[in-house]
């Protein structure tokens, strides 16, 4: 109540809320309506929401519950009503949440002089297929840059669903000979990829719609597809097999390859061909296997492929030791991608091995120069490789009182905290996220992201402090970035079972941000975000009497419980940083099969994982207890020494904890 409280004043000051609306009922019968709302809204429950929406009037909220209302009428609203919502809540997030959702509508209706008309008070543009019909417009009009066949294909190829502004502005380009029929296959061969069927439908109707009934088979059965005679002709049957193919390589790599290689190969293009390579590749290379590097070595051209596949090409030669196919795959990356410090990383790495020139070593050093820092993985690694330990950053200025206050009186702030304060933490994410992002007019500086930051961390909505001072350019706070809440806690216990503390916390802050309340869609819960069933077996384990999973909401027995197990897995792996994180993640079980195969240094091995959610995650588990422990210690840092090396378990080793869940 306090917090609210605390939040409630700086809008009644700010003119967010009228002066005389007493506080009692934004607290009470207010927050409850809200509440109520948000759940109707969620229902789809039309009627309930325009009940309560005059309830609603003078909440702090209230543009949520007026959003809410209209959005789910939306189709159905005058322009005058929108309009009027537009007005009545202008400059909010909400304003532009809803001129979003209109501008799709608009996008869906044709109606390009609406669109044309708003589109031009759009703030957020941070909508993919709002962005597509922009872009068709600017064809349509005639006033279309150079630029805008590449725009749309790289906006449309960035969608994994299917949508209608995208493909629609696709269809347009290719009718107009501005995208090629390639444009278009490609676009179906990432949907085949990625499993999804409407993505590859949407495409093929716009190249080849004659072929709509094969593309099912095609998916549904790839391997009888191939197995049986082909009925399209020319470019049409060629990619069409080119889509059983890589559908298949999902399943089966090497069934694919033997298609491609005794059967296919010679029906097809170089571009398909190569295309093929790399997407059978990365599926053995998903599946660590030593066959991956052998059939990327089938790919005659780097520049057929595209960045996701090059970066498979990578990881795969990594693990083979085959540095100057990284270096090479690297090299034919588009310029967007070879600046990720992942690759500009490697690339270092590349020029270093072997027999190195001067010239080499020189751009190695420039690379390395570039990203080196504390932020994350591949900056600490680059820090290391200049011979430097990760230490604390010079702490900024101290905020003045100014700073701080401008912070707690802006209204979408207050409003974003007020929801997530309230329960509705989605809503109050989103606000806080568009408040303090650079849609508006000069955005927010270091030092106004900084603010914001202590305004949430003295809220200890500790999510959002670390997100927005993560953001500053110029400047690191690191007590902002790294806070440590229920530090005599979690110290105490860590210490008190052998964890390095450093680890807990670059875990937790990973897992759930330091939100007590934080619950994963499967069922993790709490600090740690601890599995129901793994709690069981690790209070077991520990002789934690009388545990039931519904106490995984107590912050101390949160910490107690993921601890423990954090222990166990550690122990399991032999003392393992980067595994023991795979596991707490991905389950025991995978990552003792992913530590198969040869004996890679540890970053190689993380950067392999098949996961996507466990590669990143080690990696930022891993950078965080690298910072923590520089900012518990005041010692300076190796996070290659948390590294170390990974392969195959030692035979000859006691199994430990080998029913960890």
């Amino acid at each position: 109540m306090q917090l609210l409280r605390a939040i409630l004043t700086p809008l009644v000051a700010a003119g967010v809320l009228a002066a005389a609306a007493p506080l009692a009922l934004a607290q009470n019968r207010g927050d409850d309506t809200l509440v109520e709302m948000h759940q109707a809204f969620r229902k789809g429950d039309r009627k309930k929401l325009e009940q309560l929406l005059p309830a609603a009037r003078g909440h702090v909220l209230e543009p949520w519950a007026a959003y809410w209302e209209l959005k789910l009428r939306l189709a159905e609203a005058s322009p005058q009503e929108i309009q009027a919502f537009l007005q009545r809540y202008a400059g909010t997030y909400q304003e532009d949440r809803l001129r979003n959702d209109w501008l799709l509508l608009l996008g869906q209706r044709r109606d390009w002089a609406q669109f044309a008309e708003q589109h031009a008070q759009y703030r957020m543009s941070d909508d993919r297929e709002v962005r597509c019909y922009a872009l068709l417009i600017d064809h349509l009009r005639g006033t279309a840059p150079a630029a805008l066949p590449d725009d749309v294909r790289s906006t449309w190829y960035a969608l994994r669903d299917a949508d209608d502004g995208c493909t629609h502005a696709a269809g347009e380009l290719y009718s107009a000979k501005k995208l090629s029929a390639l444009d278009i296959w490609r676009k179906a061969r990432l949907g085949a990829d990625a499993n999804r069927p409407r993505v590859v439908r949407s495409a093929v109707e716009i190249v080849s719609p004659e072929s709509l009934p094969q593309v099912k088979d095609v998916l549904d059965a790839p391997s009888k597809y191939l197995h049986a005679r082909a009925t399209a002709r020319g470019k049409v049957r060629q990619e069409l097999v080119v889509l059983a193919l890589v559908k298949l390589a999902g399943s089966d790599p090497d069934g694919a390859a033997y298609q491609l290689d005794n059967k296919w190969g010679v029906h097809l293009s170089p571009e398909e061909r190569n295309w093929t390579w790399g997407v059978i590749g990365k599926a053995a290379a998903q599946k660590l296997s030593a066959d991956a590097a052998g059939y990327f070595a089938n790919v005659t051209k780097d520049s057929d492929l595209n960045d996701d596949l090059l970066g498979w090409k990578v990881r795969a030669a990594l693990r083979a030791s085959q540095w100057k196919t990284v270096g090479k795959a690297i090299d034919a990356m588009s310029p967007e991608a070879r600046q990720d410090s992942t690759w500009v990383y490697w690339k270092a790495r590349a020029l270093l091995s072997g027999r190195v020139t001067d010239a080499e070593r020189a751009e190695a050093r420039q690379l390395l120069e570039g990203i080196a820092g504390t932020r994350g993985f591949y900056e600490q690694l680059a820090l290391e490789e200049l011979g430097q330990r990760v230490t604390v950053p010079p702490a900024p200025a101290p905020l003045t009182a100014e700073e701080k206050a401008a912070a707690r009186a802006n209204p979408g702030l207050n409003r974003a905290l007020y929801a997530i304060l309230l329960g509705l933490r989605g809503e109050g994410v989103r606000e806080w996220n568009y408040t303090t992002n650079l849609h508006q007019s000069g955005g927010m500086g270091d030092r106004e992201l900084l603010a914001a930051a202590d305004f949430a961390c003295q809220r200890e909505v500790w999510d959002r402090c670390i997100n927005t001072s993560e953001r500053t350019k110029s400047v690191v706070e690191s007590s902002q970035r790294f806070p440590t809440p229920f530090r005599q806690t979690v110290v105490e216990r860590a210490s008190g079972i052998g964890l390095d503390p450093a680890y807990v916390y670059g875990l937790i802050r990973q897992e759930s941000r330091f939100i007590m309340d934080a619950r994963s869609h499967v069922g993790a819960s709490g600090l740690m975000q601890v599995m129901p069933a793994t709690a069981r077996w690790t209070a077991k384990k520990i002789g934690l009497p009388n545990f039931t999973p519904d106490q995984l909401g107590d912050r101390d027995t949160n910490i107690t419980i993921g601890t423990a197990y954090l222990k166990l897995a550690l122990d399991d792996f032999a003392g393992s940083m980067p595994l023991a994180a795979a596991a707490y993640n991905a389950g025991p079980g995978r990552p003792r099969n992913w530590r198969n195969g040869p004996v890679l240094e540890a970053a190689i091995w993380a950067e392999n994982v098949p996961f996507a959610e466990t590669r990143d995650y080690v990696k930022k588990v891993l950078a965080n207890t690298t910072n923590y422990a520089a900012l518990l210690t005041g010692q300076p840092q190796s996070l290659k020494s948390r590294l170390g090396t990974i392969g195959p378990r030692d035979a000859a080793a006691p199994e430990v904890n080998k029913d960890l869940p």
